[in-house]
């Protein structure tokens, strides 16, 4: 399409090199798209070094409070999900959350026998990436200004959608529009973990093929869901629901007062272990499962979780548990910290989970599977059960240490 500089080329031919070297680009469409597609005239607000950072996204608009509202995704994300997409030259792709280059980077894939459509519900946004585009040479991308809750009118079905927005549901417009054969990419929240899930169409469920850690904005319009934060000893700690909320938020009052109960597993991580299965058997399995954040410029080191911006935590009435960590020779081991009258007995219910896990599911993925939400409970198969607005997610592991068969009314109140 355009020429580009020479120094944006070196750059760009270093991107590609990285992300094949690294496993984020496997076949050779997506290569030849990264390679051919100039970045950083879809990111000018980035210096060149920026644009082309592997892992890095760009933001583009923030909104009053200074938080991200849209950005050029990381380049390894993007070529994670569209390799999680396979799609194919002559295939019609349909994008939800409009930057500009995703959308050039499925042309170059699937070809001029092929069409992408990629639709934004921020008149700023869409009119940016179709500046973009047309600027760049790919006029044939058609960009739709609407809120994609409800699907993207004039267009038919398409053979793949990929949602490069954070969506706590699946609307049924989504699939609607998807070929009986299709796949959907999205990155779906649940229980407060974001997964870039590829559903395959399966009538009228769909069925994981792979699921990877990820992180994107949030969604806006209809299909907007806010997570809710409980706030203890002041605001130096939330606890992070994304479904459900303690029966007594207030019990919880000074659980932080009581003496710290610690202990440790035995199950550990190598350096750089990917802990992705971990994170979703314990949000599957636990009833009361949530997510601690400490805020930084508030914390007076009381609480020493393994992440202190997301971790993994366990309440019950008014007790609680945290997953910590500690290094050892050749890594780290996991370990929990309780609270509360009960600590003990929350602590165990958490150690428990995380040894059944080393034990049993290790090595293992869940299927993830999405039904309609009026799906009665005796056709879904065995697993997690989420009910949303419009889907019923089931999180289903394999082997006979099948998690929690509890279901979880995430449903607007």
């Amino acid at each position: 399409m355009t020429q580009s500089s020479a120094p944006a080329e070196e750059l760009r031919t270093a991107m590609a090199d990285q992300l094949v070297r690294e496993g984020a680009i496997r076949s050779k469409q997506v290569e030849a798209a990264f390679r051919t597609v100039p970045r950083h005239e879809f990111a000018p607000e980035a210096p060149l070094v920026q644009a082309y950072a592997a892992h890095e996204a760009v933001p583009t608009k923030k909104n009053e409070h200074g938080i991200t509202t849209s950005s050029v995704s990381a380049p390894d994300v993007q070529a994670m999900m569209l390799e999680q997409a396979e799609a194919q030259a002559g295939m019609r792709v349909g994008e939800i959350g409009s930057g500009g280059y995703n959308a050039a980077l499925m042309a170059e894939i699937v070809g001029p026998a092929g069409s992408v459509v990629t639709v934004d519900i921020d008149p700023d946004v869409a009119g940016r990436a179709r500046e973009l585009l047309d600027a760049t040479g790919y006029h044939g991308v058609r960009v739709v200004l609407a809120d994609a809750e409800h699907g993207l009118p004039d267009t038919g079905t398409v053979d793949r959608w990929i949602v490069t927005v954070g969506a706590w549901d699946i609307p049924p417009a989504w699939t609607d529009q998807l070929a009986e054969d299709g796949r959907l990419v999205v990155p779906l929240r649940m229980r407060g973990l974001t997964r870039s899930v590829a559903f395959d169409r399966d009538g009228d469920r769909l069925v994981s093929r792979s699921s990877e850690v990820c992180g994107f904005v949030t969604m806006q319009g209809e299909g907007e869901h806010n997570a809710r934060l409980l706030l203890i000893r002041g605001k130096e700690i939330g606890l992070r629901f994304d479904d459900g909320w303690p029966a007594d938020p207030d019990a919880l009052n000074g659980v932080f007062d009581t003496d710290r109960v610690e202990k440790w597993t035995g199950v550990t991580v190598a350096p750089a272990e990917p802990l992705k299965g971990m994170q979703m058997w314990l949000a599957s399995a636990l009833d009361g499962f949530c997510l601690m954040a400490v805020d930084p410029e508030l914390d007076t080191g009381l609480v020493a979780p393994q992440n202190k911006r997301a971790n993994i935590t366990l309440l019950d009435g008014d007790s609680l548990a945290y997953l910590a960590i500690r290094r050892t020779a050749d890594g780290a081991e996991f370990g929990v910290h309780g609270y509360g009258p009960n600590a003990e007995a929350v602590a165990d219910t958490l150690v428990e989970e995380l040894r059944k896990w080393d034990r049993d599911h290790r090595q293992d993925e869940p299927v993830i599977y999405a039904y309609p939400a009026s799906t009665p409970e005796a056709d879904l198969p065995a697993g997690r059960v989420i009910t949303k607005r419009h889907r019923r997610i089931v999180i289903s592991w394999p082997h006979e240490g099948q998690a929690s068969k509890g279901t979880i009314d995430e449903k607007e109140k």
